[in-house]
């Protein structure tokens, strides 16, 4: 369509429409009759031209000279349309059809729409992404491939609080082992739109999965790895509330829990099975379970009244919890029973997401011995909300010992399994009570772990289901680089600044102090100078209560007594009428030297101990964290 002429330089403007877009550009006079050999200029009928004006034409090229007139195209032949015209008008006419079919599409759409949905052009935005992908999930009918370290993620449904509240599914799993996050962005000038993130990991499992499916890609391919004098780790990673314990300890219904469908429950039912076939039945193996909790550092029994327990290392380096209880089971409904005991009196407390959130680390332990002696251990662990991490700068102490325990704990757990994968020479296993009492699971050749990373479906949980996908993620990609490999022994450990506020003794002679810090180091993306000189007082205050706490026992329970039994004696040998007064005096004396050494030692523990209390609280304002990729 010509739109002007331009009398200068003899030219025309014109204009087409491309793909619904109006476009332009100039074309001199002559190309234009080239083209429309049928075409002739003309004056307009309404203002006739004046005397002055003529029209030359040569060779059908026609160049008009004259100021302020009107000219127009008139087509030969009984005014025929050129094909460009009829191409024009066809564009046209699909644009007009198109943007009709926009405005029905629209009207209809916002009949539809629930108007109390706060996020309905996300949700058409996520439900059109969906309509294009090709579903590929995971079947019975899939291969189970062999990990030495198997990384997995799975979704849950939306849950009743989300259903009610009209949050959005942002989670999506269009096949085997790909995870899509929907995550909602806005621009500057706020339009919003999705920004779709991909994982991909070894299995992922969608809403609808069961957990005797999960448990079949996961844990059930570990089983045969303890008949075979192997260490097996299997644990649930996750926010509060996004299906850890239901995976763990089995389906809900309300507060009641049914443990027969949890993975601890399916590991121990199969391992009765495998104790009945020809070449392990006459092995002659004994089967036993411990279920214990890790909480703000400190190890409980869940099996003997939560009786509270001492990690320490022998003289062979092997880690020991002291007086952990042992039970014998027989078939799987004694496994039932104890992790029925076990749930009822593990720490939990409520959150934002979760009434009954889980505080704690729960670590369920198949063990199989023969003729006493351990011949392999399944550790099954149902992890701490990682979100819970982030409480290292709250106001309340036990809140903050809380946080930092898991966030440490996390860090370190995977920190361990890439020392698995690589094969290195040095596990950073002191760096947490988790990985310390888990340490017979990170060392030798017949090791396997299965990491089961569960994910909240909804927007509102967007943030926390990333870093968990990021987490997880991390742990898969350090277990598939070779070129990573330490050659040799331990890493070399550089100085961190700040560390003026702890005790000396305890930072030259504390195994664990070198652990914490390579895992710092290896993790500065996420721990900051001061986040780190704040993990390092906790553990300083960890160490020390429990040293303050078994010499206080010990005064009480064994040198009070003593001192009492040498004082009921003394005094008794006065009552004597002739006693020696100068024997009475110096063992009177002794008696009184002895308490004041033990207790003034005592004092000075006690005394130390409150001032790493204060260092605790001073370490805790001064925190600044970096932004954390994956806890």
């Amino acid at each position: 369509m010509v739109t002007s002429l331009n009398e200068d330089n003899e030219s025309v403007t014109v204009e087409w429409i491309e793909n619904g877009d109006t476009k332009g550009k100039e074309i001199d006079l002559e190309s234009i009759f080239a083209l429309n050999p049928d075409e002739k200029i003309a004056p307009s009928p309404e203002t006739p031209p004046p005397p002055t004006t003529t029209c030359v034409k040569v060779n059908k090229i026609a160049k008009v000279k004259r100021r302020n007139a009107y000219f127009f195209f008139c087509s030969m032949a009984a005014r025929r349309k050129s094909n460009c015209v009829l191409e024009v008008e066809k564009l046209q006419e699909k644009r007009e059809r198109r943007r009709f079919q926009q405005q029905e599409l629209r009207v209809k759409r916002a009949q539809e729409v629930d108007t109390t949905i706060p996020n309905y052009e996300i949700m058409y935005m996520i439900r059109d992404f969906r309509a294009s992908l090709d579903y590929r999930p995971l079947t019975t009918a899939d291969l189970i491939e062999e990990h030495r370290i198997c990384v997995c993620v799975r979704k849950r449904p939306l849950n009743k609080k989300e259903l009610s509240m009209k949050d959005l599914d942002v989670i999506t799993i269009p096949s085997k082992n790909v995870v899509m996050v929907h995550e909602p962005k806005q621009k500057v000038d706020l339009t919003r739109y999705l920004e779709n993130q991909t994982f991909r990991f070894d299995y992922a499992f969608d809403d609808s999965t069961a957990n005797e499916m999960v448990y079949k890609f996961t844990a059930r391919p570990l089983v045969e790895t303890i008949f075979e004098r192997g260490m097996a780790t299997c644990f649930a990673y996750g926010q509060t509330g996004s299906g850890k314990t239901h995976t763990m300890g089995g389906d809900f219904s309300g507060k009641n829990q049914d443990c027969s469908k949890g993975i601890y429950a399916l590991a121990a039912r199969d391992v009765f099975l495998m104790l009945k076939k020809p070449n392990y039945k006459k092995l002659d193996l004994q089967v036993y379970a411990t279920f214990f909790e890790i909480y703000s550092g400190k190890v409980f029994d869940l099996l003997n009244r939560k009786a509270k327990l001492r990690v320490l290392e022998d003289g062979k380096q092997q880690v020991q919890v002291v007086g952990l209880q042992e039970k014998e089971v027989k078939c799987t409904e004694d496994v039932l029973k104890l992790i029925e005991v076990g749930n009822s009196c593990r720490t939990s407390g409520q959150t934002s997401a979760n009434a009954h959130s889980s505080r704690s680390h729960a670590v369920f332990q198949i063990i199989l011995r023969r003729k006493g002696k351990m011949h392999g251990k399944f550790s099954l662990i149902d992890l701490a909300g990682n979100e819970r991490g982030a409480d290292t700068s709250s106001a309340d102490r036990q809140t903050r010992l809380e946080g930092a325990e898991i966030n440490k704990s996390l860090l370190a757990l995977k920190e361990c399994i890439r020392a698995l994968g690589r094969n290195q020479p040095h596990t950073p296993f002191r760096a947490s009570k988790l990985t310390q009492v888990l340490r017979d699971s990170f060392i030798g050749e017949n090791s396997r772990t299965c990491m089961i990373a569960t994910i909240s479906p909804g927007m509102t949980s967007c943030e926390n289901t990333l870093n968990t996908l990021r987490y997880a993620n991390r742990v898969k990609e350090l277990t598939v680089d070779p070129n990573l490999v330490m050659e040799g022994g331990r890493p070399n450990i550089h100085a961190v600044n700040q560390l003026d506020l702890l005790d000396e003794d305890w930072l030259s002679i504390s195994p664990q102090r070198d652990d914490l810090k390579l895992l710092c180091e290896q993790n500065e993306e996420e721990v900051s100078p001061q986040l780190f000189t704040f993990h390092e007082a906790v553990s300083q205050l960890v160490e020390m209560e429990e040293q303050v706490l078994e010499d206080h026992k010990a005064v009480f329970q064994q040198e009070s007594i003593r001192w009492l039994e040498d004082e009921r004696v003394l005094i008794q040998m006065t009552e004597e009428v002739d006693y020696d007064v100068e024997s009475y005096a110096t063992q009177l004396e002794q008696i009184l030297d002895q308490k004041i050494e033990i207790l003034t030692e005592l004092r000075d523990k006690v005394k130390s101990f409150r001032s790493a209390l204060q260092q605790e609280e001073q370490a805790s304002k001064q925190i600044s964290p970096k932004k954390p990729r994956g806890l």
